[in-house]
């Protein structure tokens, strides 16, 4: 049985990873790109020994090079035509020609996320912004080429990064990411704490307490995302419910679509299924399969190894046990209207039997912005376990959970 499940669990990695190389390949060999180890991008650093600001000069003498030769072609510069000039903070223009002046916090998926004192936090569609003017020095990741650190500057499709010394030129169709080369690593954090409430009186006193968490670690080449979920409830002054659940992932960007995980881990705690600590840690390969103006679709997995401790088990049993596993995951974004977005995300996991087989953590989120900051979700999480482990009284856990959570969310 041993040697059965080691087969099963070796032909799913396998499997998964012939599948994410095929992937990749096919949208390798349908670009016409340079072509270099993906996995080694070359960091191009300033070398010119100039200090920020005076990076910054060059890239202002620039700019007003590129002003005289506009006005020497067009003989006539109109109003729509000119640009403001980057002082401590960057600049936005959209295809309308509506102009932000504010923070850039990153850019990931085609999508900018800039903060500005007018209308706070705001995600723009990168094929909806006509030009940006830095003021921050950028980490600009392109595809399969190199990271480069500099004043950013976009023009339609040319994108322009300046250093010291130098000026690379490159279409905007090859950025697959950037973010603030940061000196204070907190520039680096952005997440979203959302509080849920539920307390019922009358012939029945219950109270629901959750809470989730998002954190998010971001670079021109890299996202660490922390996500905790927890509850607690009691029901006529006892508690019936104390679960909690803290996920790790580690993503690398190659490509566009194609990243691997280094890392991702999750730890796990419900005392109401006679789970005293769970500890899952794994490495995988993901791939983007959809990326437009209004939806994202990942896929990602790989192997991983999980650690099992119980409250109780019944005599003969092992209290605690290692399985190896493998974890398969998706997560669906599609933005349905202007202030609602719709998220799927699911998570697949096989081991042994003592571990529960077969798992799934599966969460369907409506996100509707109130301000710019402030936010009105509504969640339905469903967790599931195939084979639960029965306590020292022989009682077994019921396989589904159930949550419907209305909460208040606040970005950060």
């Amino acid at each position: 049985m041993a040697n059965s499940s080691c087969m099963k669990f070796i032909f799913l990695c396998l499997l998964l990873y012939s599948s994410l190389a095929a992937l990749q390949n096919s949208d390798t060999n349908s670009t016409n790109k340079l072509s270099v180890d993906e996995t080694k991008l070359i960091k191009i650093e300033d070398t010119s020994g100039l200090s920020e600001d005076e990076v910054r000069q060059v890239a202002k003498k620039i700019d007003k090079k590129e002003a005289k030769k506009n006005k020497e072609i067009k003989k006539r510069v109109r109003w729509e035509d000119l640009s403001p000039t980057p002082v401590q903070s960057d600049w936005v223009e959209t295809k309308s020609g509506e102009w932000f002046r504010g923070k850039i916090k990153g850019l990931y998926n085609d999508k900018l996320e800039f903060d500005s004192d007018e209308v706070g936090v705001y995600t723009f569609d990168l094929d909806d912004i006509k030009a940006i003017k830095s003021y921050q020095i950028l980490s600009v990741n392109i595809e399969n080429l190199a990271s480069i650190s500099g004043i950013l500057r976009l023009d339609g499709d040319k994108l322009t990064i300046i250093q010291g010394d130098e000026k690379y030129l490159f279409p905007k169709s090859q950025i697959v990411s950037f973010a603030p080369d940061a000196e204070l690593e907190r520039n680096l954090w952005s997440g979203k704490i959302t509080f849920n409430l539920d307390i019922r009186s009358g012939n029945t006193k219950q109270a629901d307490y959750a809470s989730q968490i998002a954190l998010k670690r971001r670079t021109a080449r890299s996202i660490l995302a922390f996500d905790y979920l927890g509850r607690i409830s009691f029901k006529d002054n006892e508690e019936i419910a104390n679960d909690h659940r803290i996920n790790e992932k580690y993503d690398r960007y190659i490509t566009r679509h194609f990243f691997w995980t280094p890392l991702f881990s999750e730890y796990y705690t419900d005392k109401y299924k006679n789970i005293k600590h769970q500890a899952t840690a794994g490495f995988g390969l993901g791939y983007t399969l959809i990326d437009t103006k209004k939806t994202l679709w990942n896929l990602s997995g790989g192997p991983a190894v999980i650690y099992t401790q119980f409250y109780t088990v019944e005599t003969g049993h092992n209290g605690s046990n290692y399985s190896p596993a493998m974890e398969l995951s998706t997560k669906f974004e599609r933005e349905l209207s202007a202030i609602t977005d719709f998220t799927y995300d699911y998570k697949l996991t096989f081991s042994d039997r003592d571990a529960g087989v077969y798992k799934h953590h599966m969460i369907i989120k409506f996100e509707n912005d109130l301000t710019s900051w402030f936010d009105l979700d509504f969640t339905a999480i469903w967790d599931y376990v195939d084979k639960p482990t029965e306590d020292a009284q022989g009682i077994k856990p019921k396989s589904s959970d159930y949550q419907f959570l209305v909460g208040l969310g606040i970005e950060f």
